[in-house]
């Protein structure tokens, strides 16, 4: 039988809110980590040193999470809140053609190790960003960052996967639910982005 249309906008209604309800309840739980926070906050310090010293931000990521990785690095590159000067922050993903002619020849595997060969020296910094923590390029790609010299953040979900073990720094969203983990991630990223503003900026604004 058919719902009436006031009981079905009910139980959409009751949908929307369970949705709303469970992305908070994640917040409250990064509200009340102190370790995470704590963690946060070295980053964004870590990110300010590296910036002094003249060295740069990448950022990888896959589908929703390469979303992410471009929107945090054009926050960083562009401006977050003040109106400063640029800073170097790039997505490793955003040249198409680079991309598929690397999957297409050495696999997609490959697609981000061979950009941080090619592009990151000792200093810079790599978040690598995964909602499982299991991506294979993503840890290839952290692997080479680490030959490299640089520093590797990663930005996950659970317990971290795989990743947990192959990077420097751990910020991981208590979540199993990709869409919860990548709503974090975003708001995490804009916390950072705003911290380095802050202490590389505000007193010059």
């Amino acid at each position: 039988m058919n719902l009436c249309p006031q009981k079905q906008q009910v139980l959409m209604s009751q949908e929307i809110k369970h949705i709303i309800s469970d992305s908070i309840s994640l917040k409250q739980s990064l509200l009340e980590d102190d370790q995470l926070i704590a963690l946060i906050d070295q980053v964004s310090d870590i990110c300010v040193a590296a910036l002094k010293a003249d060295k740069k931000i990448f950022f990888c990521g896959n589908g929703g999470s390469a979303a992410d990785a471009q929107h945090i690095a054009a926050e960083l590159s562009g401006r977050f809140l003040l109106d400063r000067d640029p800073l170097f922050a790039e997505a490793l993903h955003v040249n198409s053609s680079y991309m598929t002619s690397v999957a297409n020849d050495y696999g997609f595997d490959e697609v981000y190790a061979r950009l941080v060969k090619a592009k990151m020296r000792k200093g810079d910094i790599l978040f690598g960003i995964s909602t499982s923590g299991n991506s294979s390029n993503i840890i290839k790609a952290m692997n080479v960052a680490s030959e490299q010299g640089a520093l590797t953040i990663a930005m996950t979900g659970g317990s971290g996967g795989k990743l947990a073990s192959h990077c420097d720094h751990l910020l991981n969203m208590p979540s199993t639910h990709t869409p919860r983990i990548q709503e974090a991630h975003i708001m995490v990223g804009h916390i950072i982005c705003e911290l380095i503003e802050n202490r590389m900026f505000k007193n010059k604004a």
